[in-house]
């Protein structure tokens, strides 16, 4: 199955790939810019997603060739009243808690640059990869607000505070290769330019463009989809709920996530097919 961009009237797209899941935020003439509409399918996508035992491994990307997601629809925005502001901050937060919180690994397949909630966005994902020509800024600061999607929360704890800080309060953009660098993003990919026109002078389809994005995206998705899915689901919260405790703490959110394979058919059939010289075929039992 291709991710491409096709003709169609919704907000949100998604493919599934055996066992991985693209998640295409599709409002490609608005920047993927977050309204509420686009937020509530994201969230009955992803609440859909997280019970689907098929679903090893989730990937978010945006439609076309620029931008993975502006952040909030400001159009919209204006015409809210403040009690509307305020649930669609809560709208928001919610939606960036259930990427964060999925049973499964969710990747950002950066296509383009992410602005205010779609870097945070990019936040909330487990695992970064970025095109070499996007950026990434949040400019909240600038607009007389700050970050509301939790990128005051959670890039501190990817990049430390002194440099969050900088990104934040000077509205500084970081590019892929200094996103990379600090360890915020795990992969950048090159794009070949001269791949945007034809031969005949046609410009050459998003899906195309970005094919080595996509296939970076797809190849690791899929390794990854190869370990037990429960063991990824507890390994998923031990990190995250052991991360900034003290480390007797950190050791018990291990040992209790440890605890919760021990008796899982997953673990079993890890050990046979170890000891029987094949791969496991791990069903999420």
């Amino acid at each position: 199955m291709s991710i491409s961009d096709t003709t169609v009237d919704s907000v949100l797209i998604v493919e599934k790939e055996s066992d991985v899941a693209w998640v295409k935020l599709h409002r490609p003439k608005v920047a993927n810019c977050l309204n509420r509409e686009l937020l509530k399918a994201l969230m009955e996508a992803l609440t859909d997603l997280a019970e689907d035992k098929n679903t090893r491994v989730i990937c978010i990307i945006g439609a076309g060739l620029k931008a993975f997601c502006a952040g909030a629809d400001l159009a919209e925005r204006k015409t809210m009243s403040q009690d509307e502001v305020i649930a669609y901050i809560s709208l928001i937060q919610k939606v960036m808690r259930t990427i964060e919180t999925m049973p499964q690994p969710v990747i950002a397949a950066l296509n383009g640059s992410a602005f205010g909630g779609g870097f945070e966005m990019a936040l909330a994902c487990d695992l970064r990869v970025m095109v070499n020509t996007a950026e990434l800024k949040l400019t909240e600061v600038r607009l007389g607000i700050i970050p509301g999607a939790g990128g005051t929360q959670r890039l501190p704890r990817l990049i430390g505070k002194s440099r969050a800080k900088e990104v934040i309060l000077a509205a500084t953009p970081l590019t892929a290769k200094e996103a990379h660098h600090i360890g915020l993003v795990h992969k950048v990919i090159e794009l070949d330019h001269t791949f945007v026109y034809s031969e005949e002078g046609k410009r050459a389809s998003a899906g195309a463009y970005l094919l080595p994005l996509i296939e970076e995206v797809r190849k690791w998705a899929h390794e990854i989809a190869k370990a037990a899915p429960l063991s990824l689901k507890q390994a998923k919260i031990a990190i995250d709920d052991g991360y900034d405790r003290d480390m007797e703490s950190a050791l018990a959110i291990e040992k209790n996530a440890y605890m919760q394979l021990i008796n899982t058919k997953d673990r079993l059939e890890g050990l046979a097919a170890f000891a029987e010289k094949r791969s496991p075929v791990y069903k999420g039992e």
